[in-house]
């Protein structure tokens, strides 16, 4: 449960921190008429990312890599179109309030002035751009998040499951955390001015589009798209290389530009004053920052669970589980030779067979509960591939997948129980033919 938490924060938090910033941006900058792209574009997000996580599933049509090309590709090009649009909409603006100064306006101003079409159609363009960017954010990243159950589902089995159940939660619980950590950002940028606005939504915008960037040489590069033979190539080798390794540091980038909003309102909330004539407009006026001081308060309490989620609740969650030491046994005749009383204690053991050319193939051991049978397997199952298997608390678990075992299911097929091998028990022996170990050995290459 725990680590599906984490990795889904992790997969959404920067999408949901930005989204959060562009959804409070267009309400506070262009009102309903900003809201209603976002609306639209995020309902098609969520949408076309079902559907693409469906497709990855359940068919091989989806070339992963050239359809993230693409979408950072329209994303990157709807920045660039937006920041050209706000700077147009800024500059009317601006012309506007100085043509209302003016005795005289030109044709230009007065349109301006006026608060026309003009502004109303580049305002709704501006927003425009933004829902694509959203559009591009949940397409990207949602279909992985999507496809969890599935993938939990295959290896469970079935959807009453506890194991099901807790991983969905924990998936879900993820979903909230982002959500929540969006929502605040949003209420905080609702209540900035619209200049204050725009810088942080700004600074996120191209981190984010520095991401893309570099996820999109590493694409073309995997594709041959970019060769040794262009002269750049060595540069963009070292981008690569260096955003592919520190690619966490984004997270950390747009967690504290989006903590810049919430710390620039709690300062205005202190040091604004406005004047009032009566007792109802004081205290509506003290309802109002304390409001906004709640609201960054929680932004800046989201920020640091965000960070401990990413820091001690990752290392939690991902920690290294070490395997078992293998055991020795009686290799004779092109056969593993194991006695009864090696395992008959109910708990773990691991042997190995080392091939000619040095591949070393793992078999797991253990003795049912309330019986005298034996689960016997390779230490490796057909969806984890040869992660392995440890004891906790006298259950046997998958290293890769966390998925606890059914002891008594050992030495059947199905799910993520071990892969089945052929063996024989022969005076209170079990015995393991090299042959049936060495026709798996791909799984340990």
């Amino acid at each position: 449960m725990l680590k599906y938490f984490v990795d889904t924060t992790e997969a959404l938090l920067t999408a949901g921190l930005l989204t959060g910033l562009i959804a409070g941006f267009a309400k506070r900058a262009y009102g309903k008429r900003g809201s209603i792209p976002l609306l639209i574009a995020a309902a098609l997000g969520l949408l076309a990312a079902a559907r693409m996580a469906y497709l990855k599933n359940t068919t091989r049509k989806i070339d992963t890599s050239l359809w993230n090309l693409r979408i950072f590709r329209v994303s990157l090009a709807a920045l660039g179109a937006f920041f050209v649009l706000a700077i147009l909409t800024a500059v009317m603006y601006g012309i506007g309030k100085r043509a209302a100064k003016a005795e005289k306006p030109t044709g230009f101003q007065k349109i301006c002035r006026e608060n026309g079409p003009a502004d109303t159609v580049l305002k709704v363009l501006a927003a425009s751009a933004l829902g694509i960017i959203v559009f591009g954010l949940m397409l990207y990243l949602l279909p992985d998040v999507f496809s969890n159950p599935y993938i939990i589902l295959m290896t469970e089995k079935t959807v009453v499951s506890s194991a099901f159940l807790l991983k969905t939660i924990g998936i879900l619980f993820g979903v909230l955390a982002v959500s929540l950590a969006g929502l605040a950002v949003c209420k905080v940028l609702l209540r900035l001015p619209v200049p204050c606005g725009a810088a942080v939504l700004s600074l996120a915008l191209i981190s984010n589009a520095l991401r893309q960037a570099a996820n999109c040489l590493r694409i073309m590069q995997t594709k041959r798209m970019i060769t040794r033979a262009n002269k750049h190539y060595h540069d963009y080798f070292e981008i690569i290389k260096f955003t592919s390794n520190h690619d966490e540091l984004f997270t950390y980038a747009a967690i504290c530009i989006a903590l810049a909003a919430p710390i620039l309102l709690l300062i205005r909330s202190f040091l604004a004053k406005e004047s009032y004539s009566n007792p109802a407009q004081h205290r509506k006026i003290r309802r109002k920052h304390t409001v906004s001081r709640r609201w960054s308060a929680f932004s800046v309490l989201c920020a640091g669970f965000a960070v401990f989620t990413m820091t001690k609740l990752h290392a939690v969650a991902n920690r290294k589980i070490d395997l078992a030491p293998i055991e020795s046994c009686i290799m004779d005749d092109n056969n593993l030779y194991i006695p009864f009383e090696q395992v008959a204690d109910g708990h773990l053991h691991r042997f190995a067979y080392t091939t000619p050319d040095n591949v070393q193939i793992r078999v797991i051991v253990i003795k049912k509960p309330n019986s005298s049978a034996y689960g016997i397997g390779l230490d490796a199952c057909d969806i984890c591939g040869e992660t392995g298997y440890y004891e906790k608390g006298g259950q046997v678990v998958c290293k890769l997948c966390d998925v606890v075992m059914n002891i008594n299911t050992i030495g059947f097929k199905g799910g993520c129980n071990p892969i089945v091998i052929p063996y024989s028990i022969e005076n209170g022996q079990i015995v393991i033919p090299f042959s049936g170990l060495v026709e798996h050995k791909k799984e340990f290459q």
